[in-house]
């Protein structure tokens, strides 16, 4: 699959099939400066270090303002709609495991995620659930920003 494509998952047994395979790449999207401000507006999260580029010039070991960890994890839906079409009834988030921010985010970097499935099962509510091993990239850095298991629920 081309980094640009997009997966077409029709039923439960295409995503199923998945399991194990080479992961989807999405397309790069940029993390600026308004979107950090309005991140720690909405989650009260004023910390110098990501708001204040000043003195994170100054002060902080990045050397610049970066964005909030939960902020580079928040993207994930966005950065699998842009990588995978599922056609289902209904998808939601249900959680995630092993999360790690191994890397910072300066602002006004690049972002893209890789998404494996990792297994997809059937859950109790009549959904199927899929772990996806997920990785979140900055564009010019050798260590991935975010790593995680991100857990989904698909209602077909």
């Amino acid at each position: 699959m081309s980094e640009s494509g997009m997966v077409q998952i029709a039923d439960v047994a295409t995503l199923r099939a998945l399991a194990g395979g080479t992961p989807f790449v999405s397309a790069w999207i940029e993390v600026g400066e308004p979107q950090v401000l309005d991140f720690a507006e909405a989650t009260g999260d004023h910390q110098w270090i990501h708001v204040d580029a000043e003195r994170a010039r100054r002060e902080s070991p990045f050397g610049g303002p970066v964005a909030h960890g939960f902020l580079t994890l928040s993207l994930m839906p966005t950065l699998l709609a842009q990588t995978v079409k599922i056609h289902q009834r209904m998808g939601v988030n249900y959680g995630l495991n092993r999360v790690r921010f191994t890397s910072p985010v300066p602002v006004g970097s690049k972002v893209r995620a890789r998404f494996g499935v990792k297994e997809a099962e059937d859950a109790a509510d009549g959904s199927v659930q899929v772990t996806w091993n997920a990785t979140i990239e900055c564009e010019g850095s050798e260590r991935p920003a975010c790593v995680a298991e991100f857990i989904t629920r698909h209602y077909f």
